[in-house]
């Protein structure tokens, strides 16, 4: 039953990690409807392994390009435009990065505290939802990509530590917000997250050394991981398809069914 569990959790988190619904308020809601005993830092850890190989496979291209760039531009002078767009990127990933690190690192703590109040959750989802249904009304303007805007992103990213606010939802609609034009906000979001998802792992590494995994524990999360990683790279592919098409406003009406199903079950089952 355990594995089930874990299994269900790794659908959750790799689904909703990259979907605009919010993964950390899924996994505070779902674990607590079923009752998941080993939901804890080292089964977060693993689940987001799992989605950040989902990424590093779904943008394999950009990132060695990105990888590449430096060297190629720098050392080699090459003056291919492709690859001098990408070490911007590289520029604009790292500065966009800054926000959600100094929170994470200065509020850690408080942050931490916030998911074990499933209440505060379901109110954050009524948020993401109001700006994923705002979102297909924003006209793309063909706006690029600078370090401001990217930094302005970035803070879009560091509210989205907070349970219940999306943070590929967040940081695509302050995106389009400033007329970036809708595939480039999406594969920048998520190209931009894997700093955040790699450090958030790492901060809650140390107390998974320090707390260890039995033997018993290590299938749930090895499962949960391969569920996780597979979701999330077939939902990367499809938000960015319906980010193209305009049709995010679905996942806001998915967003407030959420809520309101938790807050029901808060008062009125629980």
């Amino acid at each position: 039953m355990e594995l089930l569990k874990a299994m269900a959790l790794g659908l959750v988190q790799g689904l909703a990690e990259f979907l605009p619904i919010s993964s950390s308020g899924h996994l505070v809601i779902f674990s607590e409807i079923l009752n998941f005993h080993e939901k804890g830092i080292a089964f977060e850890v693993f689940l987001h392994f799992g989605t950040l190989l989902s990424i590093l496979v779904a943008f394999r291209y950009e990132l060695a390009r990105m990888l590449k760039a430096p060297v190629a531009v720098w050392v080699h002078k090459s003056d291919d435009p492709e690859l001098e767009e990408f070490l911007r990127w590289d520029f604009f990933v790292i500065i966009a990065s800054i926000p959600a690190a100094v929170v994470g690192l200065l509020f850690k703590d408080q942050i931490e505290a916030i998911f074990d109040s499933m209440l505060f959750v379901l109110f954050m989802l009524l948020i993401t939802g109001t700006i994923m249904i705002i979102t297909p009304y924003l006209k793309d303007r063909d706006t690029p990509i600078t370090g401001l805007r990217s930094f302005i992103i970035g803070i879009a990213q560091a509210f989205a530590i907070l349970p219940g606010i999306s943070r590929s939802g967040s940081t695509i609609f302050t995106a389009l917000l400033m007329g970036i034009e809708r595939e480039k906000a999406a594969r920048f979001s998520f190209i931009m997250s894997l700093p955040a998802v790699f450090g958030a792992a790492l901060l809650k590494l140390k107390d998974v050394l320090e707390v260890g995994v039995s033997s018993a524990q290590l299938l749930n999360y090895i499962v949960g991981t391969l569920v996780a990683f597979v979701s999330g790279y077939l939902a990367i592919l499809w938000l960015i398809d319906l980010v193209k098409k305009g049709r995010l406003q679905w996942f806001g009406v998915y967003c407030y069914a959420v809520a309101l199903f938790g807050l029901s079950y808060l008062y009125i089952w629980g």
